[in-house]
């Protein structure tokens, strides 16, 4: 009877010690959890472009800048503005905004009645100049043979130079404005002042109309060259040590679609706009596109 109280008891005290031990064998596997943040917190750290994923790992570049910018005509020949060089009303207009003109082209007239005495005043002068010019030949010849003074022979001379030099200034006036002198010297007067194109391209800007009245010297519309465009990009001080002259660039131009297009850096300004601290960049365009017009707006990245 006693000997079977104490196997219940013996088994009872073998489970409680089985138990016991895989309790301190779990218990042992285990590592805290200040471990693990110990390896996250010594891993490698990585540079200001180059920034690591804690979970994937995965690594990725900073984006460059992009820069906000407008397309502009070249400011050397590809662009002229038409200005008059003596003042009158407008007679003709041959162009409107868009029109495409070549090198000589006329694109107005312009009434001034002075246009017509200037023209007649060098037919004038030349006629003068020729009888002037024999009379101070004869001049000579008679004052060789001392049949003529020399006082007279100087003051044909000096009658001779002046309308010589009055000639000339006539013929210059003429020039400037566009006027062949030796077609006027035959008697081809112009009722009005021809208004040429100075260079091919495209009319833009215009400002007058049919009997208005321009003065010297004020614009009647610009002419737009669009072979050379530039690409005139507005940089933040932060940015420029990412931009130098000589990169490449590579932009889009709104309105024409993912279409990329490409530049040369070719100057930067040296002076810094005091409201944003933006800097101007230009750019060259290679192979601009007929669709291109001064004024759009563009988004370029330097090409790495």
């Amino acid at each position: 009877m006693t000997t079977m109280k104490i196997y219940p008891l013996l088994a009872s005290i073998l489970i409680l010690a089985s138990c016991s031990g895989s309790n301190e064998s779990a218990t042992g596997d285990m590592e805290p959890a200040d471990t693990v943040n110990s390896i996250t917190d010594t891993a490698p750290a990585t540079s200001d472009s180059v920034i690591a994923d804690a979970v994937t790992s995965a690594t990725y570049k900073a984006n460059a800048p992009t820069f906000n910018g407008v397309l502009i005509a070249a400011p050397n020949s590809s662009s002229a503005t038409v200005a008059l060089t003596m003042g009158g009303r407008i007679h003709s207009l041959n162009v409107m905004q868009g029109s495409a003109v070549a090198h000589g082209q006329v694109i107005a007239t312009l009434d001034n009645p002075e246009f017509v005495d200037l023209q007649q005043s060098f037919i004038d002068a030349e006629i003068e100049l020729e009888y002037l010019g024999k009379e101070y030949e004869r001049q000579k010849s008679l004052g060789s043979q001392e049949a003529a003074s020399l006082k007279r022979v100087q003051q044909s001379k000096a009658e001779y130079l002046s309308m010589k030099s009055k000639a000339e200034a006539l013929s210059t006036h003429l020039k400037a404005l566009g006027i062949n002198p030796s077609s006027v010297k035959i008697g081809n007067i112009k009722a009005y002042l021809p208004i040429t194109a100075p260079i091919a391209g495209y009319v833009t800007d215009i400002n007058v109309n049919l009997g208005k009245y321009v003065d010297t010297g004020e614009p009647i519309c610009l002419i737009v060259n669009k072979s050379q465009s530039l690409v005139e990009l507005t940089v933040y001080e932060k940015d420029l040590n990412v931009i130098s002259v000589g990169d490449i660039i590579d932009f889009r131009v709104n309105g024409m679609g993912k279409k990329t297009f490409s530049a040369t850096v070719i100057s930067i300004d040296q002076s810094v706009n005091k409201e944003d601290y933006s800097i101007k960049v230009y750019a060259k365009v290679k192979n601009p596109a007929t669709s291109f017009r001064p004024g759009m707006y563009v988004r370029a990245k330097v090409r790495r």
